[in-house]
C-alpha cells in the first residue's frame, strides 16, 4: 500500500509531558560527543544565565521521538517500518531545552512528495514548555521505501 497522501495537513494529539532529567541531558551529550562544560556542569550552565544543564541540540529528537511513533503506527498510513529510514532532520528553537523542562510536542504532516516507488516524508513537530511556549520546531524526513517485486 503506498505512503495515503491524506496525511498531509494531519496533526497529531500533543504527546505526554517529557520531563527532561539531567543525567538524561549527560548521557545524551556523552553519545554525541558533545563535551562542552554546560551538558554536564550545572555550575557552567548556570554561569551562562542557564538554571541547569543545557542539552545538545540535537536532544529535541528524544522529544520528536514521541511524535513520530504516533506517525508510524497510524492505521491506513501505508508506512511500513521495515521500509523507513530517517533521511533528513532540521531544528529551529526559540531557546535551548534545560535539565527540568516538561516538554510536549504536537506532529503535524506538513508534505509528502512521491520519488519513483518511494515517498518522502516530511512532518513538523512543534515542541514547547510547561508553559506553552515554543522552545524548538524538530522538521524530520522519512524515506519510505515502495513494495519490492513480489514475483521477482
Amino acid at each position: 500500500m503506498p505512503v495515503n497522501p491524506e496525511l498531509v495537513g494531519r496533526q497529531f494529539p500533543p504527546t505526554p509531558a517529557y520531563l527532561v532529567g539531567r543525567e538524561k541531558v549527560r548521557e545524551f551529550a556523552r553519545a554525541v560527543f558533545a563535551d562542552a562544560p554546560q551538558h554536564s556542569d550545572p555550575e557552567a550552565a548556570r554561569a551562562l544565565g542557564y538554571a541547569d544543564v543545557v542539552a545538545p541540540p540535537t536532544f529535541a529528537m528524544v522529544v520528536q521521538d514521541h511524535t513520530l511513533q504516533q506517525l508510524l503506527h497510524e492505521p491506513g498510513s501505508g508506512i511500513a517500518l521495515e521500509r523507513t529510514i530517517h533521511a533528513e532532520q532540521r531544528f529551529r528553537y526559540t531557546r535551548p531545552i534545560v535539565a527540568g523542562d516538561e516538554l510536549t510536542a504536537t506532529l503535524t504532516v506538513t508534505g509528502i512528495r512521491t520519488v519513483g516507488a518511494n515517498a518522502m516524508i516530511t512532518s513538523d513537530a512543534e515542541i514547547a514548555d510547561a508553559a506553552g511556549e515554543h522552545v524548538v520546531t524538530a522538521t524530520s524526513v522519512l524515506l519510505v521505501g515502495g513494495e519490492g517485486d513480489e514475483d521477482a
